[in-house]
């Protein structure tokens, strides 16, 4: 006869969820990128353990086909022999988030790499969560000082809004996201470094972040000689922490430096595992994964704070057709094109506020501060489409008065449009500066 202690042990265990047991596997190709393993089944996303004869890998499957099993490293590949063992890696799913993350730099898997130790978490939350429904979402109604004159009087930007930052390489994208890192108006700031140079990220954080500012970021880094799955991650790894302190009631702001990166890294694992090439040698998935993590940033419920996102596209060649900076321009709520012609001249930052716009500015400015910005466009476009004529004296002065004030006004905007890299102007002072600029520009 079984005791009442027998019967409470089996209701216990009964509530217990024992793991999967599933069978080590071994390798039986590896080419580029991919190893291709038999006799495990796991299901896509999972981790594994992989042994060489240096010790052993972690990896990650990525996809499967018949009875092939793919699986990509998340380090670099050494000791890989035909045959080695592959065994599913049972821990909690899931990424360790909490408030000790504030003033530490982790890479894609949320790993200390800052050597201060371990990171103090307070749960484990999964990194793809399904989609906020958009009708819980708060609208965008409140503007967000950055503390960049030529956004925050231009280009104004509101809280919970999705921004892209459009430039080529070296016009100074990373400058300007640690201008907008000093000048922000927010509680915490997420920065994710994916897939850029490894001496940046150690720049961003000893140059151009305080130790004010440093004690409420969370720097996510993954360089360009990181495996592929690792630049994947660090971008999502960055979202996923954002989430979590917006889900804190906190208002935060998102850096990803670069969504090209992103990108870039999904195409090598979907060509590396048999996707077909469709636009410039990008795979479908690309396009599908791009909104999916741009959409998690915003506004969320009442109970809920904010995510502001800036987000870098690297336009190669300048070329703004590019597939990525096109789908990029499509999904987000405004973009800020830097131009490399004004870099090469010396004007700093290099926005081009003619190809620049926030299509949220109407709903979080006034009617006055509006009418401003569009005469400063005004005039400022005025001079930009006539500037050869000018700079060849083919312009007779008095022709046309719309150009000859352009011509007096082209310092002052240029003026007013320049900051220094460490300035940081509050959002009121911005706005009394364009308000002193459209005076003497006068009615269009």
């Amino acid at each position: 006869m079984s005791s009442p202690w027998h019967a409470h042990f089996d209701s216990l265990q009964k509530q217990v969820s024992s793991p999967p047991i599933v069978a080590a596997g071994k390798l039986v190709r590896g080419i580029g990128l991919t190893l291709e393993a038999v006799g495990c089944q796991l299901p896509v996303g999972s981790q594994c353990l992989v042994q060489t004869i240096e010790g052993e890998i972690e990896a990650e499957v990525v996809g499967f086909g018949a009875d092939i099993t793919y699986l990509m490293p998340t380090e670099a590949v050494r000791g890989i022999v035909p045959g080695s063992r592959v065994m599913p890696l049972n821990r909690q799913s899931g990424l360790a988030v909490g408030m000790g993350l504030l003033g530490r730099v982790v890479d894609g898997n949320g790993n200390p790499l800052d050597g201060l130790g371990e990171i103090k978490t307070e749960t484990r939350v999964p990194t793809t969560r399904p989609p906020i429904n958009p009708l819980i979402r708060r609208a965008i109604t409140q503007p967000m000082d950055v503390g960049v004159r030529a956004i925050n009087a231009l280009n104004t930007v509101g809280v919970g809004q999705r921004m892209g930052l459009f430039a080529g390489s070296g016009v100074g994208k990373s400058v300007l996201l640690g201008m907008m890192t000093r000048g922000c108006e927010a509680d915490v700031v997420v920065v994710g470094l994916v897939g850029e140079r490894g001496r940046e990220v150690k720049e961003f954080i000893h140059d151009i972040l305080t130790e004010e500012e440093r004690a409420r970021a969370v720097v996510v880094a993954a360089p360009a000689d990181t495996s592929p799955l690792m630049r994947l991650k660090g971008c999502e790894t960055a979202v996923t922490i954002a989430e979590y302190f917006r889900d804190q009631g906190l208002k935060v702001l998102l850096l990803i430096d670069s969504l090209t990166r992103y990108a870039m890294a999904q195409r090598e694992i979907a060509l590396a595992v048999g996707e077909p090439p469709a636009t410039k040698g990008y795979p479908p998935s690309v396009f599908a994964r791009l909104p999916a993590l741009v959409e998690r940033a915003g506004n969320g419920s009442e109970k809920q704070g904010s995510i502001t996102a800036f987000y870098t596209v690297l336009t190669e060649g300048d070329d703004l057709q590019d597939p990525i900076a096109d789908a990029a321009r499509a999904i987000l709520d405004g973009h800020v094109v830097l131009s490399r012609t004004l870099a090469d001249s010396g004007h700093y930052p290099a926005i081009d506020i003619e190809a620049s716009i926030s299509r949220v500015m109407p709903m979080v400015v006034s009617d006055e501060h509006q009418q401003m910005a569009r005469r400063v466009r005004q005039v400022y476009s005025n001079y930009k489409q006539n500037q050869d004529l000018i700079s060849i004296g083919a312009y007779a002065k008095g022709s046309d008065p719309r150009i000859d004030l352009a011509i007096r006004a082209e310092p002052a905007i240029n003026a007013f449009l320049q900051q220094g890299m460490k300035n940081v102007l509050p959002y009121d002072e911005c706005l009394e500066g364009m308000a002193a600029l459209a005076k003497g520009l006068g009615q269009g």
